[in-house]
């Protein structure tokens, strides 16, 4: 049936963009750095006991540091209507176009719920997935942050 606005008005994309946030929990020993196992079982306990204090060590997107910046950077024209689709697995999230807006976002990713219109922000619950729609009006560098 495809992606409707809630209302029964179709809505068509051009592009569809993934954005994955991940978090990683590494240990530190007592000086601060970055502890290395030999193997992932060796790491398992203190990996672990990082985990549960839901602070991770790093936070990226689409798995590396620069893996949405530069000539990794979304791209859209003038004019393009994108659906970006927003991950995160352990954490709550709120995912922000500097300027522009989704035009329509579904931020639990149910896409047979009426989506909330014009947000430039959106909340995304841990463990779930959402989406954005948005029709680019004018050029320019939007900061997906």
């Amino acid at each position: 049936e495809g992606l409707t606005d809630g209302h029964g008005k179709e809505l068509t994309y051009d592009r569809v963009y993934y954005v994955g946030e991940q978090d990683f929990y590494v240990p530190r020993d007592e000086e601060g750095n970055y502890k290395k196992y030999d193997s992932v079982g060796e790491a398992y306990d203190d990996t672990l006991k990082v985990m549960r204090t839901l602070t991770p060590s790093h936070i990226v997107f689409n798995g590396a540091v620069g893996a949405l910046t530069g000539d990794n950077a979304l791209k859209a024209k003038v004019g393009e209507k994108v659906l970006v689709v927003h991950s995160q697995a352990n954490r709550d999230t709120r995912p922000h176009l500097i300027g522009g807006h989704g035009d329509y976002v579904w931020a639990t990713g149910k896409f047979h719920n009426v989506p909330d219109v014009d947000q430039e922000t959106w909340f995304i619950p841990g463990g779930t997935a959402g989406a954005a729609f948005y029709t680019f009006q004018q050029p320019g560098i939007y900061a997906y942050v």
